[in-house]
């Protein structure tokens, strides 16, 4: 949805335009096509995906991801005023509330089914410690 706007904004824009607009360097890269990237101009990866293995701390990264989104929405609900943009980024923002609500009930019944032995303590999915144990 992002890109769709994006591209929605930059597709008639003059060479005039692109280089007062400071999109000049992108263009000659990209032109007016839609690469995803961070506002810092850092290209989108996979290493924007994080995962350990481990249930816990892959759900708390989850939690993250969505939260860190959510601010990146609030942020640019916070630049921009222009109502056919603002819609659905607020749709996108709620979206990230409400997928950081159902991962936090997934965490809830995961620790809810965790040995009280065993809390944070290691990977239930793969490791057994027998001295942990105790």
């Amino acid at each position: 949805m992002v890109a769709t706007i994006v591209h929605q904004l930059t597709r008639n824009l003059s060479m005039e335009e692109i280089e007062k607009s400071g999109f000049a360097n992108y263009y000659v890269d990209h032109t007016i096509g839609v690469w995803p990237q961070a506002a810092g101009g850092v290209p989108f990866n996979a290493c924007e995906f994080q995962v350990k293995g481990d249930i816990i701390t892959d759900l708390h990264e989850d939690m993250a991801a969505e939260q860190k989104a959510r601010s990146t929405y609030d942020n640019i609900l916070r630049l921009i005023k222009d109502p056919d943009i603002c819609e659905p980024i607020k749709f996108l923002r709620a979206r990230e509330v409400v997928h950081y609500q159902r991962f936090g009930e997934a965490l809830r019944i995961t620790q809810d089914h965790l040995n009280s032995k065993n809390f944070y303590a290691f990977n239930p999915g793969f490791d057994h410690c027998e001295s942990c144990d105790n």
